[in-house]
């Protein structure tokens, strides 16, 4: 399974031999938890668990809901306050995956910003990060097909607002947002096709994760340092990585123990927190909302959509060029999914021959005001689309722009990295001491 060197699976017993003659499941296993690891991650690498526990909370959630729920714009809503009030520990598994949702955002954004800092996009890793990536949109796609369920003032003017943005689209669009739609507006067929959507993806999600774990065992781990496990020999293997078991698997336990706590206190005592009070007044086509809003985790990417108005040059100039095609409304969707593509793009963006920006010390600062630019686009967002926010808000967007199609390819040419260790054993020796040479892993 992996390309790094180590011992694989052998059957002892009869019975063994018999199954992995037949089925080699328990091979397959083992060598998944038995990947020599480098031994040097650190706690930004607990955050795979974490999110295989959300995918799993989500599924598992999600099916009891669905037992409960009807999915018709008559009857939605009072299925959503029948589960809270009536089913048998209702409130709790809809808070769960309330707030599941939530926290899947927290771990993948910590995943993919780790991802992007220790340059884990980097060869061989780049259909790694294009898997994880697709994983990403469908989790959007997933969740605001979730959000629209409770079929609420938000879920419906939402729902109405995104799904508008298909139209923009030019030539196609109409004919895109009237088949997403199931109509000419949001109504029931809309509320049935996001239902099973929204049941159907999380099971894609769960088969892309598989490809992505594939993926990465075949390439190996990244780690802090970038500098790759040696494969000469198993000795060496031996010298630069751990078991993933029952190291890593106790390390990322205990970091998912410490995250639960704080998930089941939000939980427990304030599940609403990240919710609109709005989406607890039943949808109505004829009362818009004073200040429409997406859920917190769409919100960077809601601000760049609103960012480029008419008023902008860059749009005016576009729209001139292109007689009129691209509009200031297709070019807020342009921007919006650019906004992610451009982070799909990451490996073949940035020219450093280092990969992690541990060693990259001007690369550290303006991937720090990125980290900072997204939580101020998260900030505008959820304000209203006047100014100063709108000036705000392009200023963001050009920044996160810049970074991946401007200053990541100009740093691989004028960074002077700092010097890296030769092997992982050198780095982990550097930070932990040096140990016994007599000591061997438990394996």
């Amino acid at each position: 399974m992996s390309g790094i060197p180590h011992d694989h699976y052998e059957p002892k017993s009869n019975g063994e031999k018999w199954l992995h003659s037949r089925l080699p499941i328990v091979g397959l296993i083992y060598d998944t938890i038995m990947i020599p690891t480098p031994k040097n991650l650190n706690w930004w690498w607990i955050w795979g668990i974490v999110l295989a526990f959300c995918l799993a909370l989500q599924i598992v959630t999600g099916i009891v809901l669905v037992m409960h729920y009807t999915p018709h714009v008559d009857l939605a809503f009072a299925s959503v306050e029948h589960i809270m009030r009536n089913v048998n520990g209702g409130y709790m598994i809809r808070y769960l995956h309330m707030n599941g949702a939530s926290l899947f955002f927290v771990a993948v954004y910590i995943h993919m910003f780790r991802g992007l800092f220790y340059g884990s996009y980097k060869a061989p890793r780049e259909i790694t990060w294009i898997i994880g990536m697709l994983i990403f949109v469908l989790m959007m796609g997933t969740g605001f097909m979730g959000y629209v369920l409770p079929w609420g003032q938000m879920s419906f003017w939402g729902a109405t607002v995104i799904t508008g943005l298909f139209g923009a689209i030019p030539f196609i669009g109409e004919p895109i947002q009237t088949l997403l739609l199931g109509g000419p507006a949001v109504d029931n067929a809309t509320l049935n096709r996001f239902f099973s959507l929204h049941y159907l993806l999380p099971f894609v999600i769960a088969a892309l994760v598989i490809v992505h774990i594939w993926a990465f065992h075949t390439t190996g781990n990244n780690n802090p340092t970038g500098v790759e496990v040696r494969r000469t020999s198993k000795e060496d293997v031996k010298k630069d990585t751990l078991p993933f078991w029952p190291y890593f698997v106790i390390k990322d336990f205990l970091g998912l123990a410490v995250v639960l706590v704080i998930f089941w206190a939000i939980v427990g005592f304030m599940p609403n927190y990240l919710g609109h009070p709005d989406n607890y007044i039943e949808a109505n086509a004829l009362v818009t909302p004073a200040h429409i809003v997406p859920e917190w985790y769409f919100l960077p990417f809601y601000a760049i959509l609103r960012a480029f108005t008419a008023d902008v040059w860059l749009v005016q100039l576009v729209s001139f060029v292109t007689g009129g095609i691209i509009d200031a409304k297709f070019f807020g969707v342009i921007a919006m999914f650019g906004a992610i593509a451009v982070m799909a793009l990451a490996p073949w963006l940035d020219t450093s021959n280092v990969r992690s920006g541990q060693y990259r010390p001007m690369f550290k600062w303006w991937f720090y005001l990125l980290i900072v630019d997204f939580f101020v686009l998260m900030w505008l967002g959820a304000m209203p689309a006047e100014e100063p926010y709108a000036s705000f808000s392009l200023i963001g967007s050009a920044y996160w722009f810049a970074y991946f199609l401007v200053i990541l390819p100009l740093l691989g040419v004028i960074e002077k990295p700092l010097p890296q260790p030769e092997t992982i054993e050198e780095d982990f020796n550097a930070h932990y001491g040096k140990a016994d040479a007599d000591a061997t892993p438990a394996e």
